[in-house]
Parts: C-alpha cells; structure tokens; sequence
C-alpha cells in the first residue's frame, strides 16, 4: 500500500477552486497530453454523489487501459473522493480538499493506492510508477495555478 500527499496554494477564490473541480470535465484540462487520457461517460457540469466516470488513460508498456471511478463523500465547497472501481490500480482512493488559507486557496489531494501483480508491481513502482505519479501531479499544480490564479 503506497500513499502521496500534495498541496497546491493557488492564489485564487474558493467559489472559483470549487467551480472547477466540481466539474469532472475538467480533468481533462490538469491531465498531461502524453497520458492519452479520454473521458468517455457522458459529463453533467457538476458531480453528484454515486456519479460513475469512465474513462481510458495510456499506461507505459500496458496500453491503454479502462478505469471506472465513483465520486463520494461530496462535501461543497470543500472536498470529495474518487475511487477506483475498475482500472489499472489494486486499490485507488483520491481525497480532493480545497480550503481558504492566507495566499488564496490550498488544494489537497492524499491518495492511498495499491498496485497489482505482486513483487513485479512493487518492482514497476519503484522505477516508474511512482515518478510518474509525481510527475502528474506538480503537472496538475501548475495547471490549478495557471487555470485559476486571481488576477491581481
């Protein structure tokens, strides 16, 4: 069982931090191109509690492969979960937190993730799964602090 914890300050609103994760097009927009993600569930502006998304991302040597997520424990304004229901990890569960601090809005995101595949897993995540998981998210911090800055 592996976890990463990330926090992102970005000087914005906590009505505009709220506004854009809410909306889970918008993973589209703070996923790296290279990642060949595509959402295929059809996408209301706004999750709901029990929401199913379905998309398809690139996994190195893998291919692409599907992954069904549920959104849960929507708090507004304040966070939510996404859990893996079916796709490439063991176990996945991603708590996304926004919350007001003194420089605009500080973004949270703890992941508890478990591979598959057993020692070969363990093996595949410390040469690659595991940068690359860092390299998505300081992508998706300078994504949130382009996309959402305040202008001043």
């Amino acid at each position: 069982m592996y976890t990463l914890h990330k926090e992102t300050v970005v000087n914005t609103t906590l009505e505009k931090a709220w506004d854009f994760i809410r909306n889970p097009a918008n993973l589209n927009l703070i996923t790296p191109d290279d990642m060949a993600f595509e959402i295929l569930t059809e996408l209301p502006e706004e999750m709901t509690e029990g929401m199913l998304v379905e998309y398809r991302v690139q996994i190195p040597i893998l291919g692409k492969q599907p992954w069904l997520s549920e959104l849960k424990h929507i708090v507004p304004r304040s966070s939510f979960v996404d859990e893996q229901k079916i796709g490439p990890y063991k176990l996945w569960y991603h708590y996304h937190g926004i919350a007001p601090c003194p420089e605009g809005v500080r973004f949270i995101d703890h992941i508890v993730y478990e591979v598959p595949f057993g020692i070969f897993g363990k093996l595949a995540h410390k040469l690659f799964i595991g940068k690359t998981l860092e390299r998505i998210f300081s992508f998706r911090e300078e994504r949130f602090k382009t996309l959402l800055r305040t202008r001043q």
